[in-house]
């Protein structure tokens, strides 16, 4: 079973426990004629609610490539995860309303031996359940299950502060309802801002983790030729697929037809272990009789001297205009980087013969 269907079986699972707990109220509600009961039946049908949203999400992300969405339907996960959690955030706010009024106006419970049952059940069934889903949405690396999961958990939570609160009021008589009606209340409305987090930061584009950037430049860097892998940029375009680009530094003495081998297997690798379509951009180091070989080695050394430079690369070399072209990745704390720039170039001229002129250009590192 591949992971969009396994995806689908738990939200199903979610749905078909959510149905039966409605039906086991319905029934009691009805035998013991507590309207209360029925209407909480008629709550966990809406709760089936996240379930039926990832469903609908995993599906949609499965719709292949067309003309208007070239690289698919696969990001549709991520607003299905943000619609549960605004739906967690919405009920943590309405929680923490009514359990504010309980502060101020506290009313004594009126509990019977049906109404318990049915409430250690709903409490039972909705932490197992909670639990088994966020567990599957973990293991399968959805957010929308993760945030289904804890939807329900939250549920079994509240009902149990309810219980406990009811209890403490009949055997002592201090109401501590609205209080903890307050503070559940807040760790929801907290908990639905971190399920934000992960699907909105992979919408805006989140930074790559740094052991796959490890993997990647290690499989890169594993094929004969490669020198130095660079510029790594990766988009997501759903949980199967990656779209980006990398840079490698090659031997000038290669011909055409090997570096175009060379970044065609690389291309075919990376796609065939990670499902990520890679465009592969070459820097070339100077060899041999090049005399721009001992340049670029002093122009190099000297940049990556400086502490506020963390990396150095695409040296280039443009014979008609006699000028030296260099990327350099400052550090973080650099905010000036034009005078950065101006700083490096005045050095490396210095350095250079008097007709040689130098660019330095800013890059950033999308990986750190």
């Amino acid at each position: 079973m591949n992971r969009s269907s396994e995806i689908i079986r738990t939200s199903w699972i979610g749905i078909a426990a959510n149905i039966l707990l409605a039906a086991f109220k319905a029934v009691v509600g009805a035998v013991a004629g507590s309207i209360a009961i029925v209407m909480d039946a008629v709550n966990n049908l809406s709760d089936a609610l996240s379930s039926v949203i990832t469903i609908v999400g995993t599906k949609l992300s499965q719709r292949p490539a067309d003309r208007n969405h070239p690289f698919g339907y696969g990001r549709v996960e991520y607003f299905s995860a943000i619609i549960i959690a605004v739906i967690v955030l919405m009920a943590g706010v309405t929680s923490l309303i009514e359990s504010a009024k309980k502060v101020f106006d506290p009313s004594e419970p009126d509990y019977t031996a049906t109404t318990l049952i049915v409430i250690v059940a709903s409490i039972v069934v909705k932490l197992v359940l909670g639990s088994y889903v966020k567990r599957q949405g973990r293991r399968l690396d959805s957010d929308a299950l993760i945030a289904s999961g804890a939807d329900a958990l939250f549920d079994a939570v509240v009902t149990l502060a309810t219980l406990l609160s009811a209890a403490v009021m009949l055997l002592w008589h201090v109401s501590l309802d609205g209080i903890l009606g307050v503070l559940i209340s807040v760790v929801i409305i907290k908990a639905g801002f971190e399920m934000l987090i992960s699907p909105v930061n992979e919408l805006l584009g989140s930074r790559l983790s740094p052991e796959l950037v490890a993997q990647l430049k290690s499989e890169v860097s594993a094929f004969e030729g490669v020198h130095g892998v660079y510029d790594i940029i990766l988009h997501n375009y759903g949980h199967d697929l990656m779209i980006g680009s990398l840079h490698i530094n090659v031997l000038d003495s290669m011909s055409a037809t090997d570096i175009h081998r060379l970044t065609r297997r690389i291309t075919e690798t990376l796609y065939a272990r990670h499902n990520m379509i890679i465009t592969v951009g070459i820097y070339t180091i100077a060899t041999g009789s090049n005399p721009m070989a001992p340049i670029q080695q002093q122009v190099m050394q000297a940049l990556a001297a400086h502490k506020e430079v963390v990396q150095v690369h695409g040296f280039c070399y443009y014979d008609d205009e006699k000028l030296i072209s260099v990327d350099v990745v400052p550090d973080i704390s650099v905010h000036d980087e034009p005078q950065l720039a101006a700083q490096l170039t005045d050095e490396i001229k210095a350095l250079l013969p008097a007709d040689l002129g130098v660019s330095i250009v800013i890059d950033h590192n999308y990986i750190a």
